[in-house]
């Protein structure tokens, strides 16, 4: 299994230099810095570290993923912030769970004894809100399906439609914003029964930068499109096919 860890920045030079130090380069295969058009020597730095970096040409975490996937060396890809947010040494952890055979596995901010040091009250019962809604209208059981530090499959990416315009472009222009697709990925995920695990994973607190959360914006977008899915997208028939295989007779 190879891993390529996909290290999203705009404008986290403070950020880059305090914690990417602590990430191993043995713990993955690839490492990608990947660039939102940063104006703070995010760049240079990652550079100078000989780190490879990609910067997205249309705004948006999505596009940026969309961009990013052809120089994706991995099997598995593993999506993680350098704002102080990700804890570094929990990617190991991600990376053994997914060895036993999971689907995706989260680095949940909600699990157990694990909590987010970033969390306001307006975040803290959105993010709760969010994930209660995924269970019951998706099947899903997670406690945190909205995080980005998380490991998938990357074949995910196309089994799931991931780069799809359909299952963004409504919320998108109805918001006026641009969102990610990890929400979707659980959606997806979850109506897919696939499988999917989660290890206790605290959110220290952001170092430097700004935050880059638009939790009106985001937040109608990502409800409405959790609705949405509903109606949408009944899955690919080999998914299906590969799920009914798996399970007992």
């Amino acid at each position: 299994m190879k891993v390529s860890l996909i290290v999203t920045t705009l404008n986290e030079i403070e950020g880059m230099k305090a914690i990417m130090p602590r990430v191993k380069p043995e713990w993955v295969d690839q490492i990608i810095i990947l660039d939102g058009g940063s104006t703070d020597g995010t760049i240079e730095y990652s550079k100078e570290q000989g780190y490879f970096v990609y910067v997205q040409k249309r705004i948006g975490f999505r596009h940026a993923y969309n961009e990013v996937m052809p120089y994706v060396e991995g099997d598995v890809v593993l999506t993680f912030s350098p704002d102080g947010n990700s804890i570094p040494e929990l990617i190991p952890d991600i990376i053994a769970k997914m060895k036993d055979g999971y689907d995706m596995v989260i680095a949940s901010r909600y699990l157990g004894d694990a909590k987010s040091d970033d969390d306001d009250p307006v975040t803290s019962f959105g993010n709760w809100l969010f994930t209660r809604t995924v269970n019951l209208l998706h099947g899903g059981k997670y406690t945190d399906a909205m995080v980005i530090f998380r490991a998938y499959k990357k074949r995910l990416v196309y089994d799931l439609d991931l780069t799809e315009e359909e299952g963004y472009a409504t919320a998108e222009k109805l918001f006026r914003t641009n969102i990610s697709w990890e929400p979707l990925l659980s959606v997806r995920a979850a109506k897919m029964k696939l499988k999917v695990g989660e290890i206790p994973g605290d959110e220290p607190p952001r170092i430097g930068g700004e935050r880059k959360l638009k939790i009106l914006k985001w937040g109608a977008a990502y409800y409405f499109q959790f609705l949405r899915e509903v109606f949408f997208w009944k899955g690919k028939a080999s998914l299906h096919a590969a799920r009914l295989e798996k399970q007992p007779a």
